[in-house]
């Protein structure tokens, strides 16, 4: 672990493994890095994989207040500059930064995963006041079960009895993380309301001139798909790939079906005529 100067002075902890091409991981929300350590134990044996922390997680910085999605952006730039990457993969609401970050900073490669955009209003976005609602009252539980269910209503724990879900939810919080997700809500919260107040059509990101492979599960949220596909019209050298047998967090599971096509897609050649979907 090296630690790096952040733009407004703060330190930033950078771990990083491996040999070979640099690869920067932007993490998603409710979870710290410790949950992509196997991913990047998988990419290791062909590429440099770089995790840090985002805002107010583990060993970041806290965040500045007002929050805004471009203090992450500024720390990635951070990142990639200092370990000379032009590789990035970003997780849920991860994704939604590095995409963001790409109509700004030099990203070559572009890997996105169930990516947290709101195009047309394809996110789903009506479990979020609720959840918002039972944070601030204190009742965690309760809100970590809507979002659960908001997030992924195609688990069948999405369908039980609302009282049976805030009480697997109550048994998950004591779990190590359990508590970090619970811990985090609030500002996984925050961050799925920042990118609904961004809904709009896709074109948005039309200036991205990075390669792109947009990616989501087949057993996981599906609205991903669709909203991929949207992505992927609109943005000019990009493909949509769905991962077999995948949910949500697959990539965090890093499984051969989820690793070897990010493999392939970093190790080739960026070459202007790549693109379209398969």
């Amino acid at each position: 672990m090296e630690r790096i100067r952040a733009r407004d002075g703060a330190t930033i902890a950078l771990h990083s493994t491996g040999a070979g091409p640099g690869i920067v991981v932007v993490h998603g929300g409710g979870v710290t890095i410790d949950v992509y350590r196997r991913l990047a134990a998988a990419l290791a044996d062909r590429f440099t994989v770089h995790l840090f922390n985002r805002r107010g997680r583990a060993d970041a910085p806290p965040r500045s207040q007002p929050y805004t999605f471009g203090q992450d952006i500024d720390d990635l730039a951070v990142v990639l500059e200092h370990t000379g990457s032009g590789n990035v993969i970003g997780h849920s609401s991860g994704g939604f930064i590095a995409l963001e970050a790409a109509l700004r900073l030099p990203i070559d490669r572009l890997a996105l995963y169930d990516a947290a955009i709101s195009i047309d209003g394809g996110f789903p976005a009506a479990w979020l006041d609720p959840a918002r609602a039972a944070a601030r009252a204190g009742d965690i539980a309760k809100g970590l079960a809507i979002t659960a269910a908001g997030i992924n209503p195609q688990m069948a724990a999405a369908k039980l009895p609302f009282r049976v879900r805030v009480a697997i939810i109550r048994a998950f919080l004591r779990t190590p993380i359990g508590r970090t997700m619970g811990d985090l809500l609030p500002m996984t919260l925050e961050e799925s309301s920042l990118i609904r107040a961004q809904d709009g059509p896709a074109d948005r990101w039309a200036g991205v001139t990075a390669e792109v492979l947009l990616t989501c599960g087949a057993d996981g949220p599906p609205y991903y798909v669709d909203l991929n596909e949207a992505l992927a019209r609109a943005l000019p050298r990009a493909r949509t790939l769905v991962i077999p047998r995948s949910g949500h967090d697959a990539i965090n599971r890093a499984y051969p079906r989820m690793v070897d096509p990010l493999a392939e897609f970093f190790a080739a050649p960026v070459t202007p005529e790549r693109s379209g979907r398969v």
